[in-house]
Protein backbone atom coordinates (compact mmCIF):
# COMPACT_ATOMS: atom_id res chain seq x y z
CA UNK A 1 0.00 0.00 0.00
CA UNK A 2 2.72 2.23 0.62
CA UNK A 3 4.27 1.57 -2.84
CA UNK A 4 1.40 2.78 -4.39
CA UNK A 5 0.68 5.85 -2.29
CA UNK A 6 4.08 7.18 -3.08
CA UNK A 7 3.45 6.16 -6.41
CA UNK A 8 0.20 8.29 -6.62
CA UNK A 9 1.63 11.38 -5.23
CA UNK A 10 4.38 11.50 -7.82
CA UNK A 11 2.89 13.81 -10.17
CA UNK A 12 2.80 16.55 -6.85
CA UNK A 13 6.82 15.96 -6.52
CA UNK A 14 7.27 15.89 -10.16
CA UNK A 15 8.33 18.76 -12.62
CA UNK A 16 5.66 18.56 -15.67
CA UNK A 17 8.36 19.91 -17.90
CA UNK A 18 10.76 16.67 -17.59
CA UNK A 19 8.38 14.68 -15.74
CA UNK A 20 10.98 13.12 -13.25
CA UNK A 21 11.35 13.96 -9.36
CA UNK A 22 11.74 18.12 -9.16
CA UNK A 23 15.73 19.05 -8.69
CA UNK A 24 16.36 21.80 -6.82
CA UNK A 25 13.08 22.90 -6.99
CA UNK A 26 11.62 26.51 -7.63
CA UNK A 27 7.93 27.82 -7.27
CA UNK A 28 7.54 31.07 -9.97
CA UNK A 29 4.55 33.33 -9.17
CA UNK A 30 1.66 31.75 -10.18
CA UNK A 31 2.41 28.62 -7.79
CA UNK A 32 3.36 25.97 -10.05
CA UNK A 33 6.53 24.79 -9.06
CA UNK A 34 9.44 23.60 -11.35
CA UNK A 35 13.30 22.25 -11.77
CA UNK A 36 15.77 25.60 -11.34
CA UNK A 37 17.42 24.28 -14.98
CA UNK A 38 13.71 22.94 -16.86
CA UNK A 39 12.19 26.74 -16.07
CA UNK A 40 15.67 28.32 -17.14
CA UNK A 41 15.98 26.72 -20.13
CA UNK A 42 11.85 27.21 -20.92
CA UNK A 43 12.44 30.93 -20.52
CA UNK A 44 15.51 31.46 -22.44
CA UNK A 45 13.59 30.75 -25.03
CA UNK A 46 11.78 32.98 -24.53
CA UNK A 47 13.92 35.90 -24.41
CA UNK A 48 13.36 37.17 -27.68
CA UNK A 49 9.95 38.12 -26.89
CA UNK A 50 10.76 39.63 -23.39
CA UNK A 51 7.31 37.62 -21.75
CA UNK A 52 7.78 34.84 -19.73
CA UNK A 53 5.58 32.64 -19.46
CA UNK A 54 4.36 29.66 -16.79
CA UNK A 55 4.76 26.24 -19.21
CA UNK A 56 1.34 24.81 -17.43
CA UNK A 57 -1.02 27.89 -16.45
CA UNK A 58 0.14 30.23 -19.56
CA UNK A 59 0.37 33.18 -17.46
CA UNK A 60 2.45 35.72 -18.78
CA UNK A 61 5.15 37.55 -17.07
CA UNK A 62 7.33 41.01 -17.19
CA UNK A 63 10.11 41.03 -16.85
CA UNK A 64 11.55 37.99 -15.96
CA UNK A 65 10.75 36.75 -12.39
CA UNK A 66 14.13 35.90 -10.47
CA UNK A 67 14.13 32.09 -9.15
CA UNK A 68 14.77 31.05 -5.54
CA UNK A 69 15.12 27.98 -4.72
CA UNK A 70 12.03 26.30 -2.86
CA UNK A 71 14.35 24.82 0.26
CA UNK A 72 10.63 23.54 2.34
CA UNK A 73 9.66 22.19 -1.44
CA UNK A 74 13.66 20.58 -2.08
CA UNK A 75 13.51 19.06 1.56
CA UNK A 76 10.25 17.54 1.16
CA UNK A 77 11.30 15.91 -2.02
CA UNK A 78 14.78 14.66 -0.46
CA UNK A 79 12.37 12.55 2.49
CA UNK A 80 10.25 11.04 0.06
CA UNK A 81 13.02 9.87 -2.39
CA UNK A 82 14.58 8.26 0.87
CA UNK A 83 11.25 6.66 1.41
CA UNK A 84 10.71 5.72 -1.53
CA UNK A 85 9.44 7.75 -4.31
CA UNK A 86 10.03 6.58 -7.75
CA UNK A 87 9.13 6.88 -11.28
CA UNK A 88 6.29 5.17 -11.76
CA UNK A 89 6.54 2.02 -14.58
CA UNK A 90 6.00 3.33 -18.06
CA UNK A 91 2.90 1.15 -19.53
CA UNK A 92 5.74 -1.02 -21.73
CA UNK A 93 7.14 -2.49 -18.28
CA UNK A 94 4.05 -3.84 -17.80
CA UNK A 95 4.06 -7.85 -18.28
CA UNK A 96 1.43 -8.50 -21.43
CA UNK A 97 -0.44 -12.02 -22.89
CA UNK A 98 2.76 -13.01 -24.17
CA UNK A 99 5.57 -11.69 -21.90
CA UNK A 100 6.71 -13.26 -18.45
CA UNK A 101 5.07 -11.69 -15.61
CA UNK A 102 6.47 -10.82 -11.74
CA UNK A 103 5.45 -13.59 -9.24
CA UNK A 104 5.57 -11.07 -6.55
CA UNK A 105 3.57 -7.86 -7.91
CA UNK A 106 0.39 -7.75 -6.89
CA UNK A 107 -2.42 -5.46 -9.13
CA UNK A 108 -0.70 -5.12 -12.27
CA UNK A 109 1.76 -7.12 -12.59
CA UNK A 110 5.71 -6.13 -14.40
CA UNK A 111 7.77 -8.16 -16.77
CA UNK A 112 9.98 -10.20 -15.04
CA UNK A 113 13.73 -9.77 -15.88
CA UNK A 114 14.74 -12.92 -14.62
CA UNK A 115 13.59 -16.40 -13.63
CA UNK A 116 15.07 -18.47 -10.48
CA UNK A 117 15.57 -21.92 -11.31
CA UNK A 118 15.61 -22.97 -7.67
CA UNK A 119 12.69 -20.64 -6.30
CA UNK A 120 11.00 -21.39 -9.43
CA UNK A 121 9.63 -17.64 -9.47
CA UNK A 122 9.91 -15.05 -12.34
CA UNK A 123 11.12 -11.59 -10.71
CA UNK A 124 10.75 -7.60 -12.03
CA UNK A 125 13.89 -5.98 -11.31
CA UNK A 126 12.96 -4.45 -7.77
CA UNK A 127 11.92 -8.17 -6.72
CA UNK A 128 15.09 -9.54 -7.68
CA UNK A 129 17.45 -7.53 -5.81
CA UNK A 130 17.39 -9.61 -2.67
CA UNK A 131 18.61 -12.26 -4.91
CA UNK A 132 21.71 -9.56 -5.44
CA UNK A 133 22.31 -8.52 -1.81
CA UNK A 134 21.18 -11.69 0.37
CA UNK A 135 24.07 -14.24 0.70
CA UNK A 136 20.94 -16.82 1.13
CA UNK A 137 20.41 -16.51 -2.82
CA UNK A 138 23.96 -16.61 -3.69
CA UNK A 139 23.86 -19.82 -5.02
CA UNK A 140 20.38 -19.70 -6.48
CA UNK A 141 20.73 -20.04 -10.97
CA UNK A 142 18.58 -17.20 -12.18
CA UNK A 143 17.97 -17.75 -15.78
CA UNK A 144 16.23 -15.69 -18.42
CA UNK A 145 12.43 -15.29 -17.94
CA UNK A 146 10.62 -18.05 -18.53
CA UNK A 147 7.17 -19.87 -18.53
CA UNK A 148 7.90 -23.06 -18.41
CA UNK A 149 9.52 -23.22 -15.08
CA UNK A 150 7.35 -26.10 -13.91
CA UNK A 151 9.00 -28.43 -16.43
CA UNK A 152 11.71 -28.58 -14.22
CA UNK A 153 9.91 -30.51 -11.45
CA UNK A 154 8.91 -34.07 -11.25
CA UNK A 155 5.35 -34.96 -12.03
CA UNK A 156 5.32 -38.17 -9.99
CA UNK A 157 8.00 -36.88 -7.38
CA UNK A 158 7.10 -33.21 -6.84
CA UNK A 159 11.24 -32.78 -6.91
CA UNK A 160 13.57 -30.75 -9.00
CA UNK A 161 14.88 -33.01 -12.14
CA UNK A 162 18.24 -32.35 -11.97
CA UNK A 163 19.09 -36.17 -13.05
CA UNK A 164 19.57 -36.95 -16.74
CA UNK A 165 18.54 -40.60 -17.27
CA UNK A 166 20.86 -41.54 -20.40
CA UNK A 167 19.15 -44.94 -21.12
CA UNK A 168 15.62 -43.69 -21.07
CA UNK A 169 16.70 -39.54 -22.17
CA UNK A 170 14.95 -38.05 -20.20
CA UNK A 171 15.44 -35.70 -17.01
CA UNK A 172 14.44 -37.17 -13.89
CA UNK A 173 14.71 -36.60 -9.97
CA UNK A 174 17.11 -38.20 -7.87
CA UNK A 175 13.80 -40.43 -5.97
CA UNK A 176 13.10 -41.29 -9.69
CA UNK A 177 16.73 -42.14 -10.34
CA UNK A 178 16.27 -44.71 -6.84
CA UNK A 179 12.78 -45.90 -8.15
CA UNK A 180 11.39 -46.75 -12.02
CA UNK A 181 14.89 -45.93 -13.11
CA UNK A 182 17.15 -47.72 -10.68
CA UNK A 183 20.57 -48.99 -12.61
CA UNK A 184 20.33 -46.85 -15.63
CA UNK A 185 23.08 -44.71 -17.33
CA UNK A 186 22.75 -41.37 -15.11
CA UNK A 187 24.15 -37.78 -14.93
CA UNK A 188 23.66 -35.06 -13.70
CA UNK A 189 21.33 -32.30 -15.80
CA UNK A 190 24.51 -29.83 -15.69
CA UNK A 191 26.74 -32.75 -17.07
CA UNK A 192 24.65 -33.43 -20.01
CA UNK A 193 24.05 -30.17 -20.66
CA UNK A 194 27.89 -29.64 -20.72
CA UNK A 195 28.43 -32.27 -23.18
CA UNK A 196 25.77 -31.36 -25.83
CA UNK A 197 26.39 -27.94 -25.45
CA UNK A 198 29.68 -29.45 -27.55
CA UNK A 199 27.56 -30.56 -29.72
CA UNK A 200 25.74 -27.97 -30.04
CA UNK A 201 29.10 -25.86 -30.86
CA UNK A 202 29.94 -28.56 -33.21
CA UNK A 203 26.61 -28.39 -34.88
CA UNK A 204 26.38 -24.29 -34.91
CA UNK A 205 30.02 -24.09 -36.68
CA UNK A 206 28.60 -26.64 -39.71
CA UNK A 207 25.44 -24.55 -39.64
CA UNK A 208 27.81 -21.40 -39.42
CA UNK A 209 29.69 -22.61 -41.90
CA UNK A 210 26.41 -23.55 -44.76
CA UNK A 211 25.02 -20.18 -43.89
CA UNK A 212 28.55 -18.55 -45.47
CA UNK A 213 28.60 -21.07 -48.37
CA UNK A 214 24.74 -20.25 -49.29
CA UNK A 215 25.74 -16.37 -48.73
CA UNK A 216 28.34 -16.96 -50.84
CA UNK A 217 26.07 -18.98 -53.64
CA UNK A 218 23.15 -16.41 -52.90
CA UNK A 219 25.94 -13.54 -54.15
CA UNK A 220 27.24 -15.39 -56.86
CA UNK A 221 23.80 -16.37 -57.96
CA UNK A 222 22.98 -12.38 -57.72
CA UNK A 223 25.95 -11.36 -60.23
CA UNK A 224 24.93 -14.04 -62.28
CA UNK A 225 21.50 -12.35 -62.32
CA UNK A 226 23.04 -9.17 -62.80
CA UNK A 227 24.87 -10.43 -65.88
CA UNK A 228 21.75 -11.98 -67.39
CA UNK A 229 19.90 -8.85 -67.15
CA UNK A 230 22.61 -6.69 -68.70
CA UNK A 231 23.66 -9.22 -71.48
CA UNK A 232 19.57 -9.50 -71.52
CA UNK A 233 19.75 -5.52 -71.89
CA UNK A 234 22.55 -5.34 -74.60
CA UNK A 235 20.73 -7.93 -76.93
CA UNK A 236 17.72 -6.20 -77.09
CA UNK A 237 19.46 -2.92 -77.68
CA UNK A 238 21.93 -4.84 -80.50
CA UNK A 239 18.73 -6.86 -81.64
CA UNK A 240 16.41 -3.31 -82.05
CA UNK A 241 19.28 -1.38 -83.85
CA UNK A 242 19.93 -4.50 -86.36
CA UNK A 243 16.34 -4.60 -87.23
CA UNK A 244 16.34 -0.89 -87.73
CA UNK A 245 19.11 -0.93 -90.17
CA UNK A 246 16.89 -3.99 -91.77
CA UNK A 247 13.83 -1.78 -91.73
CA UNK A 248 15.71 1.24 -92.94
CA UNK A 249 17.49 -1.54 -95.64
CA UNK A 250 13.58 -2.29 -96.98
CA UNK A 251 12.34 1.50 -96.86
CA UNK A 252 15.41 1.98 -98.81
CA UNK A 253 14.97 -0.16 -101.45
CA UNK A 254 11.23 0.06 -101.11
CA UNK A 255 12.09 3.71 -101.70
CA UNK A 256 14.09 2.59 -104.83
CA UNK A 257 11.42 0.17 -106.36
CA UNK A 258 8.87 2.85 -106.27
CA UNK A 259 11.05 5.49 -107.77
CA UNK A 260 12.23 3.05 -110.82
CA UNK A 261 8.63 1.97 -111.43
CA UNK A 262 7.52 5.43 -111.73
CA UNK A 263 10.14 6.41 -113.88
CA UNK A 264 9.95 3.25 -116.40
CA UNK A 265 5.86 4.69 -115.79
CA UNK A 266 6.35 8.25 -116.95
CA UNK A 267 8.39 6.40 -120.28
CA UNK A 268 6.03 4.70 -121.00
CA UNK A 269 3.46 7.39 -120.09
CA UNK A 270 5.08 9.83 -122.55
CA UNK A 271 5.44 7.41 -125.09
CA UNK A 272 1.64 6.16 -124.92
CA UNK A 273 1.24 10.30 -125.50
CA UNK A 274 3.33 10.70 -128.27
CA UNK A 275 1.83 7.66 -130.37
CA UNK A 276 -1.63 8.85 -129.12
CA UNK A 277 -1.42 12.55 -130.73
CA UNK A 278 0.12 11.05 -133.83
CA UNK A 279 -3.29 8.97 -133.97
CA UNK A 280 -5.10 12.29 -132.98
CA UNK A 281 -3.51 13.52 -136.04
CA UNK A 282 -4.10 11.10 -138.43
CA UNK A 283 -7.84 10.92 -137.15
CA UNK A 284 -8.05 14.51 -138.29
CA UNK A 285 -6.25 14.12 -141.68
CA UNK A 286 -8.77 10.94 -142.79
CA UNK A 287 -12.06 12.44 -141.61
CA UNK A 288 -10.95 15.46 -143.61
CA UNK A 289 -9.65 13.06 -146.53
CA UNK A 290 -13.26 11.30 -145.97
CA UNK A 291 -15.31 14.33 -146.25
CA UNK A 292 -13.70 15.22 -149.44
CA UNK A 293 -14.36 12.07 -150.99
CA UNK A 294 -17.58 11.71 -150.29
CA UNK A 295 -17.68 15.45 -151.69
CA UNK A 296 -16.28 13.69 -155.04
CA UNK A 297 -18.66 10.74 -154.76
CA UNK A 298 -21.23 13.05 -155.35
CA UNK A 299 -20.01 14.97 -158.63
CA UNK A 300 -22.35 14.79 -161.67
CA UNK A 301 -19.93 16.36 -163.75
CA UNK A 302 -17.85 13.35 -165.27
CA UNK A 303 -15.05 16.41 -166.17
CA UNK A 304 -14.86 18.01 -162.92
CA UNK A 305 -15.33 14.24 -161.44
CA UNK A 306 -11.42 12.97 -163.06
CA UNK A 307 -9.74 16.34 -162.56
CA UNK A 308 -10.29 16.08 -158.74
CA UNK A 309 -9.65 12.04 -158.53
CA UNK A 310 -6.19 12.36 -158.91
CA UNK A 311 -5.57 14.56 -156.12
CA UNK A 312 -7.62 12.65 -153.46
CA UNK A 313 -7.61 8.95 -154.11
CA UNK A 314 -4.32 9.03 -152.73
CA UNK A 315 -3.74 8.13 -149.09
CA UNK A 316 -0.66 9.14 -147.34
CA UNK A 317 1.63 6.55 -145.15
CA UNK A 318 -0.22 5.66 -141.81
CA UNK A 319 1.21 5.28 -138.73
CA UNK A 320 2.57 1.90 -138.28
CA UNK A 321 0.19 -0.13 -135.97
CA UNK A 322 2.73 -2.82 -134.97
CA UNK A 323 4.17 0.17 -132.13
CA UNK A 324 0.47 0.23 -130.39
CA UNK A 325 1.55 -2.43 -127.87
CA UNK A 326 -1.41 -3.06 -125.77
CA UNK A 327 -0.62 -4.59 -122.08
CA UNK A 328 -2.89 -4.36 -119.99
CA UNK A 329 -1.64 -4.75 -116.05
CA UNK A 330 1.63 -6.67 -117.47
CA UNK A 331 3.60 -3.27 -117.81
CA UNK A 332 5.16 -3.94 -113.97
CA UNK A 333 4.91 -7.53 -113.59
CA UNK A 334 8.48 -8.10 -113.70
CA UNK A 335 8.34 -5.31 -110.84
CA UNK A 336 5.90 -6.91 -109.11
CA UNK A 337 7.32 -10.44 -109.45
CA UNK A 338 10.97 -9.76 -107.84
CA UNK A 339 9.31 -7.85 -104.90
CA UNK A 340 7.04 -10.57 -104.35
CA UNK A 341 9.69 -13.12 -104.56
CA UNK A 342 12.05 -11.11 -102.25
CA UNK A 343 8.56 -11.65 -99.71
CA UNK A 344 8.50 -15.29 -99.78
CA UNK A 345 12.18 -15.38 -99.36
CA UNK A 346 12.25 -12.64 -96.35
CA UNK A 347 9.10 -15.08 -95.02
CA UNK A 348 11.23 -18.08 -95.00
CA UNK A 349 14.16 -16.73 -93.08
CA UNK A 350 11.48 -14.76 -90.25
CA UNK A 351 9.33 -17.71 -90.24
CA UNK A 352 12.17 -20.30 -88.77
CA UNK A 353 11.76 -20.41 -84.97
CA UNK A 354 15.02 -19.30 -83.33
CA UNK A 355 16.72 -21.56 -80.55
CA UNK A 356 17.43 -18.41 -78.12
CA UNK A 357 19.16 -20.23 -75.20
CA UNK A 358 21.47 -22.89 -75.50
CA UNK A 359 24.07 -23.00 -72.75
CA UNK A 360 27.54 -24.15 -73.28
CA UNK A 361 29.49 -23.46 -69.52
CA UNK A 362 29.71 -19.66 -69.53
CA UNK A 363 28.20 -19.17 -73.38
CA UNK A 364 24.95 -18.59 -74.63
CA UNK A 365 23.65 -18.81 -78.11
CA UNK A 366 20.89 -16.29 -79.60
CA UNK A 367 18.78 -16.45 -81.96
CA UNK A 368 20.00 -19.44 -83.88
CA UNK A 369 18.98 -19.61 -87.21
CA UNK A 370 20.54 -23.27 -88.19
CA UNK A 371 18.62 -24.54 -91.02
CA UNK A 372 16.57 -27.79 -90.63
CA UNK A 373 19.30 -30.87 -92.06
CA UNK A 374 18.61 -31.90 -95.24
CA UNK A 375 21.08 -34.90 -96.03
CA UNK A 376 20.95 -38.19 -94.00
CA UNK A 377 24.71 -37.74 -92.66
CA UNK A 378 23.20 -33.89 -91.38
CA UNK A 379 21.05 -35.62 -89.42
CA UNK A 380 22.82 -38.48 -88.02
CA UNK A 381 24.91 -35.44 -86.21
CA UNK A 382 22.02 -34.88 -83.85
CA UNK A 383 21.38 -38.84 -83.36
CA UNK A 384 20.89 -40.12 -80.06
CA UNK A 385 20.82 -43.78 -78.25
CA UNK A 386 17.41 -44.03 -76.78
CA UNK A 387 15.92 -47.37 -74.86
CA UNK A 388 12.42 -48.37 -74.73
CA UNK A 389 11.48 -48.61 -71.19
CA UNK A 390 9.95 -51.88 -69.95
CA UNK A 391 7.85 -50.33 -67.41
CA UNK A 392 5.57 -48.80 -69.79
CA UNK A 393 5.00 -51.39 -72.43
CA UNK A 394 1.66 -53.06 -72.83
CA UNK A 395 1.33 -56.25 -71.25
CA UNK A 396 1.89 -57.55 -74.89
CA UNK A 397 4.90 -56.32 -75.96
CA UNK A 398 8.02 -58.10 -75.75
CA UNK A 399 11.42 -55.77 -75.38
CA UNK A 400 14.96 -57.29 -76.10
CA UNK A 401 18.18 -56.42 -77.89
CA UNK A 402 19.13 -53.89 -74.96
CA UNK A 403 15.02 -52.87 -74.61
CA UNK A 404 15.51 -51.71 -78.36
CA UNK A 405 13.43 -53.90 -80.45
CA UNK A 406 9.72 -54.79 -79.34
CA UNK A 407 7.69 -57.94 -80.67
CA UNK A 408 4.06 -58.35 -80.67
CA UNK A 409 3.18 -61.57 -78.81
CA UNK A 410 0.98 -63.10 -76.48
CA UNK A 411 0.66 -61.42 -72.49
CA UNK A 412 3.60 -61.12 -71.05
CA UNK A 413 3.53 -62.03 -67.31
CA UNK A 414 4.74 -58.07 -66.30
CA UNK A 415 4.35 -56.82 -62.67
CA UNK A 416 1.93 -53.91 -62.04
CA UNK A 417 3.14 -50.76 -62.67
CA UNK A 418 1.63 -47.21 -62.88
CA UNK A 419 3.95 -46.36 -65.94
CA UNK A 420 2.42 -49.35 -67.44
CA UNK A 421 0.26 -48.42 -70.56
CA UNK A 422 -2.86 -50.98 -69.99
CA UNK A 423 -5.10 -50.13 -72.93
CA UNK A 424 -2.91 -49.71 -76.28
CA UNK A 425 -0.29 -52.12 -77.01
CA UNK A 426 2.51 -49.16 -77.16
CA UNK A 427 6.02 -48.43 -75.13
CA UNK A 428 7.31 -45.39 -74.77
CA UNK A 429 11.36 -44.54 -74.13
CA UNK A 430 13.66 -44.25 -70.90
CA UNK A 431 15.00 -41.13 -72.31
CA UNK A 432 13.15 -37.50 -72.25
CA UNK A 433 14.13 -35.13 -75.43
CA UNK A 434 14.86 -31.54 -75.47
CA UNK A 435 17.09 -29.65 -78.00
CA UNK A 436 17.71 -31.68 -81.43
CA UNK A 437 17.29 -35.10 -81.56
CA UNK A 438 17.39 -37.69 -84.26
CA UNK A 439 16.47 -41.36 -84.33
CA UNK A 440 15.39 -43.96 -86.85
CA UNK A 441 12.68 -46.69 -86.46
CA UNK A 442 12.70 -50.14 -88.40
CA UNK A 443 9.97 -52.68 -88.72
CA UNK A 444 8.97 -55.50 -90.39
CA UNK A 445 5.22 -57.59 -90.70
CA UNK A 446 2.82 -54.69 -91.62
CA UNK A 447 3.86 -51.24 -90.12
CA UNK A 448 3.86 -49.67 -86.98
CA UNK A 449 3.22 -46.09 -85.84
CA UNK A 450 5.68 -43.54 -84.55
CA UNK A 451 5.11 -41.23 -81.90
CA UNK A 452 6.63 -38.80 -79.56
CA UNK A 453 4.65 -37.67 -76.24
CA UNK A 454 4.87 -35.96 -73.16
CA UNK A 455 5.81 -38.05 -70.45
CA UNK A 456 2.44 -37.53 -68.33
CA UNK A 457 -0.03 -39.24 -70.88
CA UNK A 458 -2.48 -41.50 -69.33
CA UNK A 459 -1.59 -45.03 -69.01
CA UNK A 460 -5.38 -46.38 -68.32
CA UNK A 461 -8.72 -44.64 -69.30
CA UNK A 462 -10.14 -43.91 -72.52
CA UNK A 463 -8.54 -44.11 -76.09
CA UNK A 464 -8.62 -40.82 -76.32
CA UNK A 465 -7.05 -40.33 -73.03
CA UNK A 466 -4.22 -42.62 -73.31
CA UNK A 467 -3.97 -43.79 -76.80
CA UNK A 468 -0.24 -41.99 -79.00
CA UNK A 469 -1.97 -39.29 -81.47
CA UNK A 470 -5.25 -39.05 -80.31
CA UNK A 471 -4.76 -36.44 -77.74
CA UNK A 472 -3.48 -33.08 -76.97
CA UNK A 473 0.10 -34.69 -75.29
CA UNK A 474 1.56 -36.93 -78.06
CA UNK A 475 2.13 -37.16 -81.95
CA UNK A 476 1.43 -40.16 -84.19
CA UNK A 477 2.65 -40.74 -87.49
CA UNK A 478 1.01 -44.10 -88.69
CA UNK A 479 3.20 -46.26 -91.23
CA UNK A 480 0.63 -50.00 -92.06
CA UNK A 481 1.03 -51.31 -95.60
CA UNK A 482 1.88 -48.28 -96.82
CA UNK A 483 -0.04 -46.16 -95.67
CA UNK A 484 1.50 -43.40 -94.61
CA UNK A 485 -0.95 -40.81 -91.99
CA UNK A 486 -0.28 -38.27 -89.80
CA UNK A 487 -2.92 -38.62 -86.55
CA UNK A 488 -2.63 -35.89 -83.97
CA UNK A 489 -5.71 -35.09 -81.80
CA UNK A 490 -7.77 -37.90 -83.38
CA UNK A 491 -7.39 -36.35 -87.00
CA UNK A 492 -6.17 -38.09 -89.55
CA UNK A 493 -4.12 -36.24 -92.50
CA UNK A 494 -2.88 -38.31 -95.43
CA UNK A 495 0.61 -38.06 -96.24
CA UNK A 496 2.33 -38.96 -99.37
CA UNK A 497 5.41 -40.95 -99.28
CA UNK A 498 7.45 -43.92 -100.98
CA UNK A 499 7.12 -47.57 -99.41
CA UNK A 500 9.54 -48.10 -96.90
CA UNK A 501 10.21 -49.90 -93.74
CA UNK A 502 11.83 -47.28 -92.38
CA UNK A 503 11.61 -43.89 -90.77
CA UNK A 504 13.98 -41.30 -89.29
CA UNK A 505 12.62 -38.75 -86.82
CA UNK A 506 13.66 -35.05 -86.40
CA UNK A 507 12.96 -33.49 -83.12
CA UNK A 508 13.49 -29.35 -82.59
CA UNK A 509 12.43 -28.97 -79.33
CA UNK A 510 13.21 -25.31 -78.58
CA UNK A 511 11.81 -24.50 -82.27
CA UNK A 512 9.04 -26.58 -82.00
CA UNK A 513 9.73 -28.41 -84.88
CA UNK A 514 8.83 -32.65 -85.34
CA UNK A 515 9.64 -34.16 -89.09
CA UNK A 516 9.15 -37.59 -90.04
CA UNK A 517 11.62 -38.48 -93.19
CA UNK A 518 11.32 -41.84 -95.07
CA UNK A 519 15.37 -42.74 -94.51
CA UNK A 520 17.49 -43.02 -97.80
CA UNK A 521 20.61 -40.55 -98.68
CA UNK A 522 17.95 -37.93 -100.06
CA UNK A 523 15.88 -38.15 -96.84
CA UNK A 524 11.96 -37.52 -98.47
CA UNK A 525 9.89 -35.70 -95.73
CA UNK A 526 6.92 -37.50 -95.06
CA UNK A 527 5.35 -34.73 -92.63
CA UNK A 528 6.07 -31.82 -90.12
CA UNK A 529 4.05 -30.47 -87.17
CA UNK A 530 4.97 -26.98 -86.30
CA UNK A 531 4.30 -26.28 -82.60
CA UNK A 532 4.91 -25.42 -79.52
CA UNK A 533 6.48 -27.91 -76.99
CA UNK A 534 5.94 -27.36 -73.32
CA UNK A 535 7.54 -30.38 -72.08
CA UNK A 536 10.25 -32.68 -72.69
CA UNK A 537 9.03 -35.19 -74.93
CA UNK A 538 9.59 -39.07 -75.23
CA UNK A 539 9.62 -41.22 -78.48
CA UNK A 540 7.18 -44.06 -78.74
CA UNK A 541 6.01 -46.86 -80.57
CA UNK A 542 2.76 -48.65 -81.43
CA UNK A 543 1.82 -51.87 -82.89
CA UNK A 544 -0.82 -53.37 -84.60
CA UNK A 545 -0.94 -57.04 -83.91
CA UNK A 546 0.59 -60.57 -83.54
CA UNK A 547 4.14 -60.90 -85.54
CA UNK A 548 4.75 -57.31 -85.93
CA UNK A 549 8.24 -56.42 -84.32
CA UNK A 550 9.55 -53.07 -84.38
CA UNK A 551 13.30 -51.98 -83.62
CA UNK A 552 14.95 -48.50 -82.59
CA UNK A 553 18.08 -48.63 -84.77
CA UNK A 554 21.09 -48.04 -83.20
CA UNK A 555 23.16 -45.14 -84.93
CA UNK A 556 26.38 -44.76 -85.46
Amino acid sequence: MAQQGAQLDEAKYCCSICLDPLDDPVTIHCGHSYCMNCIKQHWDGEDQKKIYSCPQCRKKFTPRPVLMKNTILADLVEDLKKTGLQAAPADHCYAGPEDVACDFCTGRKLKAVKSCLQCLVSYCEQHLQPHYESPAFEKHKLVNPSKKLQENICSHHDEHMKIFCRTDQTCICYLCSMDEHKGHDTVSAAAEMTEKQREVKGSRQKVQQRIQDREKDVKLLQRELESVNRSADKAVEDSEKIFAELIHLIEKRSSDVKQQIRSRQKTEVSRVKELQEKLQQELVKLKKKDAELKQLSHTEDHIQFLHNYSSLSHLSESTDSSSINIRPLQYFEGMTAAVSELRVKLQDILSEKWTNVSPTGTEMDFLQSEAEPKTREEFLKYSCQITLDPNTAYDSLLLSEGDRKVFFTPKQPYSSHPDRFTVYPQVMSRESMTGRCYWEVEWSCGGVSVAVTYKNISRAGTIEECSFGQNDKSWLLCCYENIVNEFKDNVSTPVSGSESSRVGVYLDHSAGILSFYNVSDTMTLLHRVQTTFTQPLYAGLLLYGCGQVAKICKLK
